[in-house]
């Protein structure tokens, strides 16, 4: 009997010495995912330099989420420059980086304009910025300057120090006539009609100027949409991809025009020279890990 006991005692040491270290690793994977849930999600996603080599998912909503499967825009192509090459936000879904081919193509067709300047897609792996945009966050939304893009190359240097045009009068209450032309309202209209464009993000001054210049078909205004900001650049947004169980869709944009009575609030002096608060507003607390959808954890600790 001593002697069986001497046989069964060593494996049952060696299942509890297991058990133990089982036990302690769950114990600190547990402790890491709740450091990672704790940290500023600006923070985490702003050090990723490469994609998440996953498929390509859109996780969470414009304002509020991730990227897998990034893909980078190429830096030149026959059609379009990316600037601000040191912010690495030139990363989007696939349907994104084949927007900006297909609708870059279309412009030198339709306007004076030899290309586009494309400005902030994402980050490699979406999420918050460290400075910046609310959204951009899932690989959907990309600003394109209203500057033509030159028939020359930029340096990088230029990239990082060449400021878009200002479209918008000094007052906000109207384009500025010296710099606004109908290859402009080519640009726009050609992005609001793309399919996959959800909405088109400019200035009031702006479409308010759509409005009243656009001719014949006018549905396209229906995706334009006025927003503070955005007097030097188009902020199109696409839909979430089909089939896209992970992407929150927005709500859909009003029917109409969007050109009536809606359109005067954003030329209102309290909305155009606002007082400020009596008491200053606090300033929010920072997005965490743990508020974005629980993939995003997984689109971080990718290798």
């Amino acid at each position: 009997m001593r002697r069986m006991w001497s046989l069964v005692w060593p494996s049952l040491a060696g299942l509890a010495g297991t058990m133990a270290l089982l036990a302690g690793a769950a114990s600190a994977q547990t402790a890491g995912a709740d450091r990672l849930g704790n940290l500023p999600a600006k923070q985490v996603f702003g050090e990723q330099k490469a994609a998440a080599p996953l498929a390509a998912r859109s996780i969470g909503f414009y304002s509020k989420g991730c990227l897998a499967g990034a893909q980078a825009l190429p830096v030149n192509g026959a059609t379009w420059q990316a600037m601000r090459l040191s912010r690495n936000r030139n990363w989007g879904h696939p349907n994104l980086i084949a927007f900006l081919e297909r609708f870059s193509a279309t412009v030198p067709t339709v306007s004076q304009w030899p290309g586009i300047l494309v400005g902030d897609l994402s980050q490699p792996r979406g999420g918050p910025m460290l400075t910046g945009h609310a959204s951009h966050q899932i690989g959907l939304d990309a600003d394109i300057w209203l500057t033509p893009m030159p028939k020359r190359e930029f340096s990088r240097d230029e990239r990082e120090k060449v400021s878009a045009t200002m479209v918008v009068r000094k007052d906000r209450r109207d384009v500025d006539a010296a710099v606004w032309t109908p290859s402009h309202i080519a640009a726009i209209r050609t992005a609001a009609q793309d399919p996959e464009v959800e909405r088109v993000l400019v200035n009031a001054a702006i479409k308010k100027a759509l409005c009243r210049d656009a001719k014949g078909d006018r549905s396209w205004l229906q995706k334009v949409r006025p927003y503070w900001g955005h007097d030097y650049h188009m902020h199109v947004r696409l839909s979430c991809p089909a089939g896209a169980r992970d992407c929150r869709p927005q709500d859909p944009v009003v029917q109409g025009e969007g050109c009536g009575s809606e359109l005067d609030w954003w030329f209102s002096e309290g909305n155009l020279n606002p007082k400020p608060p009596a008491t200053p507003p606090k300033p929010k607390p920072p997005m965490l890990m743990k508020d974005l959808p629980e993939a995003c954890r997984q689109v971080v600790l990718a290798p």
